[in-house]
């Protein structure tokens, strides 16, 4: 950040008072705001027909062309239960029931939170939204999984496929992510 937004005045990293990191702090002594960035929530869900996920094939960057779980940006003046149903109507018109808060990824690296909920779909009338190219359900043996386009879908869905196994019992998950060298 080089301008502070309330003033746009240049910034500067600094330790403000009573804090024990650097912030932008704005170099006006008029305005002094601190600008706060914080790690941003990636919300969606694991949707469930059958023995079967739905996934949405991208349409837009990073990663077109890449199948994903249908998941998105948290917006302002929503929780994370309601951005994850946003997400999977914007992306595959799916009409869902939120099961469980399933897996919390931690990536630190990229300042991302990945909250991913288990959910059933409540019919397959489903169809590519704006930001998907398709959407298809996959069993198991189907999941492209070369084809995946990030590692927090890789582990979710991996997590699912042995949990539904395991007498289908589905621990919530907390991992933190470091990443690939």
């Amino acid at each position: 950040m080089n301008f502070c937004s309330h003033c746009g005045a240049p910034t500067t990293l600094a330790i403000p008072q009573g804090d024990n990191r650097q912030r932008h702090v704005c170099t006006n002594s008029d305005c002094g705001m601190i600008h706060y960035q914080n790690p941003k929530i990636i919300t969606g869900c694991l949707p469930i027909y059958q023995d079967k996920v739905l996934l949405c094939k991208r349409a837009i960057e990073p990663r077109y062309g890449l199948w994903t779980l249908p998941a998105g940006f948290m917006e302002n003046g929503e929780t994370v239960e309601q951005g994850a149903i946003r997400e999977s109507r914007e992306e595959a018109n799916a009409n869902l029931e939120i099961e469980q808060l399933y897996t919390l990824f931690d990536l630190p690296h990229i300042n991302q939170v990945h909250c991913l909920y288990r959910a059933t779909l409540s019919d397959t009338n489903f169809a590519p939204g704006e930001e998907s190219l398709a959407v298809a359900l996959f069993d198991e043996a189907s999941i492209p999984w070369d084809q995946l386009a990030f590692r927090v879908v890789a582990h979710t869905l991996r997590h699912y496929f042995a949990d539904r196994k395991n007498n289908k019992h589905f621990p919530f998950r907390s991992v933190t992510l470091e990443p690939l060298n």
